[in-house]
């Protein structure tokens, strides 16, 4: 009966050899955490958190709807679809009651709503990426709800005085417009929509205020990347936007923005809904409500006062309020952190596949088009070696062949050498 061959030269006493392609008592994430220059890597992601990017992406691509387009829209829709509505009546449907669900609870009280969702928003990303300054919240970022609300005020007031005064009632005797309709009577006057102005307005202080998510996923990221060049005490990696906080304000950064991301995920789906909402009740407005200059009239004001103030007053650094996203570090125009130590070939030469549009789909770029442009650049740099080959080749070729022909100069000159 064959037995299996033991191995030559085999020590009776001898400790079975150890198997030299790990570390004894250290699992492989430990020794990827303790080997030199490594970053850590992120952690796995779940279910539930591919499925909140999704919505999330979405969300993005309806309220941040390009103004240069969407303000023309709005203005060009209140123009003509009013100016129809104003000869050709459209046929009525439910949004033509002035008692229906979405008048009475939603638009009614539209600045409420909008008010309801913004400023939790404004108030939890703002004192993350002030990192817990409470008073440069107060008075660097708050200031602009209190300011939208103080237009917002100013303006429906003024168009009801406009109404009050250039106006009269159906029957005579009548020269107030209260007592004209506590008689049960109609008032007749130049109504500018309070209605078109208040979901417009609404509009794009819920887009411009929603900006701040833009880029907040990198935070994650630029936060795990520098506590470990801290605990590194690392000072060679500059790009980081946290490089520069102190260690008491990345503390806080890190609590806030772990406790208070999954609210503001939230409250960016409904303020995306909001907008959504009010998008369709504009549609109903121009199709039933106010005459067309009256409503052309309160968008153009909704859409000046939206110009004004977060366009050109806070962008404007010598005044407050800061604009939307300005804290104690920027996170929304710089790149995306490299991870790892290795340089990149995109970040040695010029014309790489980095620096070449790549398609994207939710903002990562496609694999196989990625693959693709990776195979260019590689033939690239192989047609470059092969070129440089070639050169040296032909250098070495001509030095042989000079030592050649000096060799036979020196024979032919001293033949019994």
């Amino acid at each position: 009966m064959a037995s299996k061959r033991k191995p030559i030269h085999t020590q009776p006493n001898a400790s079975p050899r150890p198997n030299m392609n790990f570390r004894p008592g250290m699992n492989d994430t430990t020794a990827r955490a303790e080997a030199k220059g490594t970053r850590p890597t992120a952690t796995p992601t779940s279910i539930r958190e591919v499925l909140t990017m999704m919505v999330l992406h979405v969300c993005k691509k309806i309220i941040f709807f390009d103004t240069n387009l969407k303000v023309p829209l709005y203005l060009g829709s209140l123009f003509f679809v009013s100016l129809i509505g104003d000869f050709l009546p459209y046929p009525k449907t439910y949004l033509a009651r002035s008692d229906n669900l979405f008048n009475v609870y939603f638009v009614k009280m539209g600045w409420a709503w909008t008010l309801l969702f913004s400023l939790p928003f404004l108030a939890m990303s703002s004192v993350t990426i002030c990192c817990g300054d409470h008073q440069r919240l107060v008075r660097n970022h708050l200031p602009r709800l209190g300011i939208a609300t103080g237009f917002w005020f100013v303006w429906t007031k003024f168009f009801n005085i406009i109404e009050s005064s250039y106006g009269r009632c159906s029957v005579r005797g009548f020269d107030s417009k209260s007592s004209c309709l506590k008689a049960g009577h109609l008032w007749s006057g130049f109504d500018i929509s309070g209605h078109a102005f208040i979901l417009i307005y609404s509009s794009l202080v819920l887009m411009e205020e929603a900006r701040t998510i833009i880029g907040w996923e990198n935070i994650k990221e630029h936060l795990r990347n520098e506590e470990f060049n801290r605990a590194r005490n690392d000072n060679s990696q500059g790009i980081n936007p946290l490089k520069s906080l102190k260690d008491d304000d990345l503390k806080a950064l890190k609590y806030f923005y772990n406790r208070f991301t999954p609210t503001i995920r939230l409250l960016f789906i409904g303020m995306t809904m909001l907008q959504l909402l009010w998008d369709i009740m504009l549609v109903g407005t121009m199709l039933y409500y106010h005459r067309m200059v009256e409503k052309v009239i309160s968008g153009i004001i909704a859409v000046l006062t939206w110009f004004i103030t977060y366009r050109a007053w806070y962008p404007t650094q010598s005044l407050l309020p800061d604009p939307v996203g300005k804290g104690l570090f920027n996170y929304a125009t710089l790149a995306k952190p490299e991870i790892g130590l290795r340089r990149r070939a995109s970040l040695l030469q010029a014309g790489s596949s980095q620096q070449q549009d790549v398609p994207k789909f939710m903002g990562m770029p496609l694999y196989a088009a990625r693959q693709q442009q990776q195979q260019q650049q590689n033939a690239a740099n192989f047609g470059g070696l092969a070129q440089q080959d070639a050169q040296a080749a032909a250098s070495s070729a001509a030095f042989r062949n000079s030592a050649k022909t000096m060799r036979q100069l020196l024979n032919t000159r001293n033949p019994t050498g």
